[in-house]
């Protein structure tokens, strides 16, 4: 050992200093906030607990994930390097299943009504 002393460890504190910025934590994107006005809108007495928050934030971000996926493909099938509205509906028929995807592509064109509509 040398007759080095070793210099002081600093103590940890619960505040932050003076001057010294800390790195802040990156927010993840959730659609819970959607998922709850949804659900007040259907069932206003009901709840959700947060893990069945989680599991359908899963769901929403799973599907969200395949319908881009298959946009994309259909995009570069086309030779296209713009994605339109067109694609997106046909991507939710290859996705989603009967019923369901033709009560998505309704809800999608008011949608789309509504923004166009809002731009005027």
């Amino acid at each position: 050992m040398s007759d080095e002393e070793e210099p002081e460890k600093p103590t940890p504190s619960r505040g932050r200093a003076k001057g010294k910025s800390t790195a802040h934590k990156k927010r993840a994107e959730t659609y819970n906030i959607y998922i709850y006005k949804v659900l007040k809108q259907v069932h206003p007495e009901m709840g959700v607990s947060k893990r069945a928050m989680f599991i359908l934030n899963s769901f929403v971000h799973d599907i969200f994930d395949r319908i881009c996926s298959e946009a994309a493909k259909l995009c570069q099938y086309s030779h296209k390097q713009t994605l339109s509205a067109r694609e997106i509906q046909t991507a939710v028929q290859l996705v989603l299943p009967g019923e369901l995807a033709k009560h998505a592509i309704s809800e999608g064109g008011k949608a789309v009504n509504k923004y166009h509509a809002s731009l005027n």
